[in-house]
């Protein structure tokens, strides 16, 4: 399959997977509305995909959810295939992403460098303007 191609089943997976946890269809009670599918991976001859999920919700939370999921996996693929026109469905396992939460950590440090930058800057003016 060309690369295009892939990155469009990739692509796929990833919408129809986020939209049947948004609409609830999985009945789970560890799946939350608030999971969020980050990325699809499909190998190159469509046996298997991995989807990473991450949400804002607590570690124990994400990692509940994405147990949930990989419990109901075998629902997830079987509603997918029904919408999707490949010969062969790939068997979908979900993995923890800590990738959004730790951007979110990383935009608050450089949030919190800039402030103290900014008062630095701000001391080391009052302390010429003192001296003069």
């Amino acid at each position: 399959m060309g690369q295009y191609r892939m990155q469009r089943l990739n692509d796929q997976l990833r919408d129809e997977i986020s939209q049947l946890i948004l609409r609830g269809e999985i009945k789970d009670p560890r799946v939350s509305n608030f999971l969020s599918v980050n990325r699809v991976e499909v190998t190159n001859d469509l046996a298997y995909a991995k989807a990473y999920v991450s949400t804002f919700l607590t570690d124990n939370q994400l990692k509940k959810g994405v147990d949930g999921l990989n419990a109901a996996a075998g629902f997830i693929q079987r509603e997918i295939a029904k919408k999707l026109r490949i010969r062969q469905f790939p068997k979908i396992q979900f993995i923890v992403d800590h990738g959004m939460k730790e951007g979110f950590n990383m935009v608050q440090k450089l949030n919190e460098l800039e402030k103290q930058s900014a008062a630095e800057a701000e001391n080391k003016e009052k302390d010429s303007d003192d001296k003069e």
